[in-house]
């Protein structure tokens, strides 16, 4: 049963950056596509960025494109997701997920989740 764990989060002023650790136990991460998640309070879930399994192929929300960037190191069992310019919109709990598919889709399935980490913006 693989099992994701979430960590690097935090509190971080406008304009500064955290990366975000997926790592991974139980099963290699090699055999799944990798998505970051985030949900603020009052907020649907939203999907911030994906990484497919072999060829590093990424997709990003509109939200974080420029700012964000998703890569994974299949030797260490880790996905990270980069943070740069952060904004107080950016406030939420990001979770990565882990999904058996081929393709990084934002919207499709996923199997596993991890706890989330919390990020917070704010001056």
């Amino acid at each position: 049963q693989l099992q994701l764990v979430e960590s690097g989060g935090g509190l971080v002023q406008p304009g500064g950056s955290l990366r975000l650790s997926c790592t991974a136990s139980g099963s290699t991460l090699d055999y799944y596509v990798i998505g970051w998640f985030r949900q603020a309070p009052g907020k649907e879930r939203e999907g911030v960025s994906c990484i497919s399994r072999s060829n590093g192929y990424t997709n990003y929300a509109d939200s974080v494109k420029g700012r964000f960037t998703i890569s994974r190191d299949n030797a260490k069992n880790t996905v990270y997701l980069q943070m740069n310019s952060l904004k107080p919109e950016d406030t939420a709990v990001y979770y990565c997920a882990a999904s058996r598919l081929t393709l990084c889709v934002l919207s499709a399935h996923y199997d596993y989740w991890g706890q989330g980490t919390q990020v917070t913006v704010s001056s």
